[in-house]
């Protein structure tokens, strides 16, 4: 996974220093991206931002898909920076099941707080190239490893069984993403502020209680 990058560039902020030019290419790349999503990420955008030559920037990066590659790897990153913030922020529980409960809550909220908060970010890192693999997301500390391994623990919990561990997982991904390509460009983009929140709270809130009454049913059971 790409490192965080640091580097400020766009709108005259500080050139790159001498022999870090491929990290001064990818924060540029992030840059690029934050405001235009993918297809603003090329090597001559990058090269402009960072005011060196494109031929400067091929040394270090054989094309668009290869800067691309680490703008998505960086967007990644970021979004686990915010999820993890989230989880940073969550009160002491003493009750294990709802301590549990609270993690998979806030690490969904975090996904769709990105999403919302850095749209050309998000599109870019889920962007698909069909000629080539998808982005490997099976970092240990990447979004979708941070969702698995929360429903891993509501399993542990008794709050679903293992055999439906794939589909928790699936679903809980899919609640998150598809909600917040609903709120980028879908029909709920046109909601107001305080609406789009209401929305989100109550998706969220219906995931939760769901779990709760599955482990209420194998509990009982």
């Amino acid at each position: 996974m790409c490192a965080t990058v640091n580097i400020k560039l766009m709108n005259g902020r500080n050139a790159y220093h001498h022999g870090d030019l491929r990290n001064a290419l990818i924060a540029a790349a992030a840059e690029l991206a934050e405001q235009g999503g993918p297809p603003a990420v090329t090597i001559r955008a990058a090269a402009r931002v960072v005011g060196v030559t494109p031929t400067a920037a091929y040394r270090h990066f054989s094309g668009h898909e290869a800067l691309l590659a680490a703008a998505k790897a960086y967007s990644l990153d970021q979004m686990g920076i915010v999820m993890r913030k989230r989880l940073a922020g969550l009160p002491d529980e003493p009750d294990p099941a709802r301590a549990a409960m609270a993690r998979i809550e806030a690490i969904g909220r975090g996904y769709v707080e990105f999403a919302l908060s850095q749209p050309g970010l998000f599109r870019t890192a889920f962007t698909v190239d069909v000629a080539k693999p998808p982005l490997d997301i099976s970092a240990p500390d990447g979004p979708h490893q941070m969702l698995v391994k929360g429903v891993d623990e509501l399993i542990k919990l008794g709050f679903v069984g293992e055999e439906y561990r794939v589909g928790s997982e699936v679903a809980a991904w899919s609640l998150v993403h598809g909600l917040s390509l609903l709120m980028l460009e879908g029909p709920l983009s046109r909601l107001p502020q305080a609406e789009r929140e209401a929305v989100v709270d109550q998706a969220i809130n219906t995931f939760v209680r769901s779990f709760w009454t599955a482990r209420a049913n194998n509990l009982g059971s």
